[in-house]
């Protein structure tokens, strides 16, 4: 009975050493070594790569996409929908951007996309004006007009032809910070106009916030829509 009580005992004493030391070793000494390799040789990233603007105050993450919406005219009414801000470079569209009209902060909403297919409404294999209201075509349809309208000016027509597919859809995610330089640059005469600023200007700021694929094949071309924004906001107020 002893030599049983006695085993017992030093079974659950090796036991709570055990858990001492694995406590020790994975909950603190594993997660110090981890933070400070991180915070001494991947500092930007492992703080959310955060994005500052010339003042050196954080406008947000290059990781995280925003969008650039004008005050809705009645906050509480959850029907209305917030229109964009045409000053700015706008995102892809997505619900699950949070709503930003100063560029200066973001708050998540949610995360993800439609489950509809991509012939979800098409007739006769394509998304047409007559596509069933509500439908994922019925959606793009709308989307590509309103991108025709918003970006066309006095001396620059849009065509839809010209418009490219991530104008009017979302990523999978509804976070994409990145939009192809073919919407960026769609967008250079509005932008331009709204601020008062030469086109060749914003095309140029465009052309210099253009990313090439990652290591030269992984990946299209791209433009962070967050940075391209930051850097048109010190453009327009020198």
């Amino acid at each position: 009975m002893n030599n049983s009580v006695g085993n017992t005992a030093r079974l659950i004493g090796a036991g709570l050493r055990a858990l001492l030391v694995l406590t020790v070793i994975c909950g603190v000494l594993y997660p110090l070594a981890v933070t400070g390799i991180a915070q001494a040789v991947f500092n930007d990233k492992a703080n959310g790569s955060e994005f500052r603007d010339e003042s050196g105050r954080v406008v947000g993450s290059s990781l995280i996409g925003q969008r650039y919406d004008l005050p809705k005219q009645n906050p509480d009414d959850p029907e209305e929908a917030a229109g964009p801000d045409l000053r700015w470079f706008q995102p892809r569209p997505s619900n699950g951007l949070g709503s930003n009209s100063v560029n200066a902060r973001y708050s998540l909403i949610l995360s993800g996309a439609t489950n509809r297919s991509a012939d979800n409404g098409a007739v006769n294999g394509r998304c047409t004006d007559d596509a069933e209201e509500g439908t994922l075509c019925a959606q793009v349809v709308a989307a590509k007009e309103a991108v025709i309208a918003d970006n066309s000016t006095a001396g620059h027509q849009v065509r839809p032809e010209d418009v490219p597919a991530d104008a009017v859809t979302s990523s999978g995610s509804g976070l994409d910070p990145n939009i192809s330089p073919e919407y960026a640059e769609l967008q250079v005469h509005r932008v331009a106009e709204r601020n008062g600023l030469a086109v060749d200007q914003v095309d140029k700021l465009v052309a210099d916030h253009t990313q090439g694929r990652t290591l030269g094949f992984m990946g299209e071309p791209r433009v962070n829509v967050l940075e391209l924004n930051t850097a048109l906001k010190a453009l327009s107020e020198n």
